[in-house]
Order: structure tokens, then sequence, then C-alpha cells
């Protein structure tokens, strides 16, 4: 590493995870500013499917980013895609905050969401692949809180340009979205390469270097630091010997379940319907009678409880089984959505032509009772997903799916969350006009469907280093429910191991792999 190298991981980690905060601007530079009337009137009064197109168009970016981050992170590294990645963002902020017409503005979107798709698959892989077993679960949720962070400020940024009279009311959101993305990129080439990476390339001395920098201070016979070397040369031998690693190993059967379970993590984290009241609480809010101003200070709420719900999942989550996190997070997701349709279907009307000029509100609940039930499941919702299905969507992935094609299932993973928060952020507007109150029963519906799978199929990961992850999968049950969770870790055998033997031993054993693999 560089003499000015940052080496404390949870800088690293910080860093790492600006990708997330990127992410938050790019989501809530839109909802705050949807129901302005300088965006309306400079756009000519966009209907419900042209909005949900100009919403999902950075989804349809992030999807094509994902995929693309996949065919070069292995080539170069999961840092230096990060890189590029900024330097993509930056150009779609200077066109979307030059925007002319829609058809600029939909291409402005596609473009930073393409950034983002790059930054939201690669930033957990390498965060993974540098944290040890024992924090890799709060270390990764940090991107969630990351994402929280950058929609509430970027949400208050948006209301307070509101207030301007003229086209900089959007213009000025949607420039600051770059400086985020300007630190990430001076600030990367300090930053470690994976060293899961290194190693693949054979560059053992650099691996075990950036090891024992994030882990152990620069020390190369911390136990920890031996351990991991151990296990990740012990893995790629065998995968080495396999020849894994081609497209074709995601359709393999010992890898069916991996590939399936990550993929349908991020399914499962988007159809929850999170996205729905991200994007469009304005119109949820206007459903449940607030109007204007107060509208959008009363949805600037669900932001700030979406960064101190998280923060307990950033404490615990190492401690917490994510089986259960997922499963509670399910459960009370789905709860609060059926309970939302139920108070909308008993106490509201339809308004024919739409509330106050918007087509999208055909729906509104008049008895504040039953509104003040709405905005509150809504905060419920917002708390509960922050602190379950918000931080373990990240971290889950990237833990089950072996090297060899971790960044290809990743990326793919990724891009099914950005291809359902396509279809979501594109259907809502359009279901909220047609169906209304009904939109909630299908949001809910997911939340069994992810109980379900969960239940079944969704190892526990917690704890276990990711070269463990194939005896889990391969030697385990397939049942998840009936899999014994207590087991100790292999990689706390491991280090126990390391910390027994001699340095003179370990000295000549860390000389051969980084000599003569």
């Amino acid at each position: 590493m560089a003499k000015f190298a940052i080496r404390r991981l949870w800088l690293v980690t910080a860093l790492t995870t600006i990708g997330g905060l990127i992410q938050g601007f790019d989501v809530s530079s839109m909802s705050a500013i949807i129901g302005t009337p300088q965006y309306t009137s400079y756009f000519h009064h966009p209907d419900s499917t042209m909005q949900g197109g100009i919403t999902a168009s950075m989804a349809g970016g992030s999807l094509l980013g994902s995929l693309f981050s996949s065919v070069v992170s292995d080539r170069i590294g999961r840092r230096d895609t990060m890189f590029g990645a900024c330097i993509v963002f930056v150009i779609g902020s200077i066109l979307m905050s030059a925007v002319q017409n829609l058809s600029m503005l939909i291409v402005s979107r596609i473009v930073n969401g393409f950034a983002v798709g790059m930054l939201t698959s690669q930033g957990p892989i390498l965060l993974a692949e540098l944290a040890p077993p024992n924090k890799r679960g709060r270390l990764i949720a940090v991107q969630q809180w990351n994402i929280t962070w950058g929609i509430l400020i970027m949400y208050f940024v948006s209301y307070g340009s509101s207030f301007m009279k003229s086209n900089a009311s959007f213009r000025l959101p949607w420039a600051l979205q770059m400086i985020p993305a300007i630190v990430l990129m001076a600030c990367i080439p300090f930053m470690p390469r994976s060293p899961r990476w290194l190693a693949g390339r054979d560059r053992w001395d650099e691996a075990i270097q950036v090891l024992a920098d994030v882990h152990a201070r620069g020390n190369r016979l911390d136990p920890l630091v031996v351990a991991q070397i151990r296990e990740i040369r012990e893995y790629l031998t065998a995968e080495r010997e396999s020849g894994n690693g081609a497209w074709s190993d995601l359709l393999k059967r010992e890898n069916f379940a991996r590939v399936s379970t990550s993929i349908l993590t991020h399914i499962w984290a988007q159809y929850t319907g999170q996205n729905a009241l991200m994007y469009y609480i304005v119109y949820i809010f206007q459903m449940a009678g607030l109007k204007g101003q107060q509208n959008l200070l009363i949805s600037s709420i669900q932001y700030i409880i979406q960064v101190v719900a998280l923060v307990p999942g950033l404490i615990f989550m190492d401690r917490w089984p994510r089986r259960y996190v997922m499963l509670l997070g399910s459960f009370v997701l789905g709860a609060t959505c059926f309970t939302v349709s139920g108070v909308m279907a008993s106490y509201g009307h339809k308004v024919p032509g739409g509330l106050d000029g918007s087509k999208t509100v055909t729906w509104v609940v008049d008895n504040k009772a039953a509104a003040r039930g709405i905005i509150a499941c809504a905060y419920i919702f917002v708390a509960t997903y922050a602190t379950t299905w918000g931080p373990v969507g990240w971290i889950y992935p990237p833990e089950v799916i072996p090297f060899s094609i971790r960044s290809k299932v990743v990326s793919c993973a990724t891009a099914a969350n950005w291809a359902m928060n396509f279809s979501l952020t594109f259907f809502t507007p359009p279901a909220f006009q047609n169906i209304q109150w009904r939109t909630f029963l299908i949001f809910g519906s997911f939340c069994v469907a992810s109980f379900i799978t969960v239940f079944l199929f969704f190892q526990e990961t917690r704890g276990k280093s990711l070269e463990e992850m194939d005896h889990v999968f391969r030697n385990e049950s397939v049942w998840a429910f009936l899999v014994d969770t207590k087991k100790p870790s292999a990689i706390e055998v491991d280090v126990q191991q390391a910390a027994e033997d001699k340095n003179d031993t370990i000295r000549e054993e860390l000389a051969f792999i980084a000599n003569k693999v």
C-alpha cells in the first residue's frame, strides 16, 4: 500500500459507502421536487405514467450499471470500478443540472443510475472481502445507513430550494449531487484493494499486507490475518482445480441455492414497497389529506426515522441472526401494508380527475383519525425496514457467493434490485391512480412471500467467513430451518490454531505464500 494509504477499516468503510450516500442523493433529489409547481410547470405537468418513467429511469440505468460492473470488476478490481463510476456520476449530475426538457432529464437520470448501479454492486463486495467475519454485517450495513443519510440530506436541500421561485429550485439540488462523488473519487487511489481480488491475481504479498493493515495495524503475524490467508489460499486452490469462474457456473446445481437466495434478497428488499414510500411519500400523504408545504415537511419525518432506526442495526447486526432479522421484517412490513390498505378502503373515497389537479391521487381519506393512522403506519413501516431488510438486503448477497463468481452474481443480484426498483417506481403512480388502496395489498402479499422463502431456504451466515459458506450451502440441509446454527464458526477455530503456532513458522509460511504460490 502507498505511503499515505488509508489503513483504518472504519475510514475505508466510511469512504466505500459514499456510494450509498450518492444513491440516497439520487433518490430524494426527485421525491421532494415532483410536487412543486416549478417542476410541474417546467416539465408540462407530467401524468402518472410519464412521472413513473422519469423516476424509474434512474433504476433502469442502475440495472445496466450493475451488470456492466460485473465485466470490469474482475479485471480491474472492485476499487477501481468504483473510481470509474464516480466519473460517470459527475457527468450525469452536470447533465441533470443543465436539463432542458424531459428527454434530457431521463437521459441524465439513466447516466446517474448507471454509476449508482456500479457503486452499489461493488461497494458491498469490497467491504465483504475486507471485513473480518465478526464485523462484516455492521460494516456493510453502513451502506444502507449512508443511503438513508443521503435521502435525508438531499430531501431537505430539495425542500429548502422549493421556496425558490425560479428553475434553480430543482437545478441546485441536482447539481449538488456530484459533491460526494468528487470526494470519493479523490480518496479512492489511497484506499486498499480487495485482498481476495489480489490473491485471485496471485498478488499474495499485497493481499497479506492489506489484511495486516486493516485488521492488525500492519502486523502480518496476527492470528486473524494468518487464519484468513490460510482459508483464502485453501479455497482458491480448490476453486482453480475445479475450473470455476465462468458465467455458466451460475447455473450449476451446487450454486443454485446461493445464486437464487442472493437474487431473492434484493427482490424482496424492493418489493416490500419501501421505495414506493421513498419516491412517492408525497402522493401517499396527499391521500391522507396533507397538502402543500405541510405535506413536504411531514413527509420528511420518515427520512429522519430511517436514519435513527438503522442505528440499532449498526450496533447489533453481527449479534442478531440474519434469518430472524429478515423474518421479523417481513412479518411487520406485511402487517403494516395490510393495515394501511384496510384503513384506506374503509375511510377513503374516490376523487374523479385527481386531487387538486394531480391525476395520480384519485383516492383520499378525509377522516382525521384514519389519516393519522396511515401516517403512523408509514412511519412504523420505514422504521422496521431500516432495521431489517434495509441493511440485510446489502449484507446477505456478497456473503453467500463463492469468490470465483462473486462479482458476477452480486452484480446480477444488484441488477435484480434495480429491475424491481424500476418496475416498482414505474407502476406505483399508475397503481395509485387506478387501483388506489389495493396497491398496498400487493406489497403485503410480497411480504408474505418473502417470509416463506426466508424461512425455508435462507441459511444463517452470521459470524462465518466468506470461504466457510461452501460448507454451509453444500453440506448442510437445503431446508434452512433444519440447520443447526449453534455450531462454532470455522474461522474461530482457525484463529485459535494460528495463535498457537510459532512466529518463525508463520513467517516462513507467509513468505512461501507471498513468493511461491
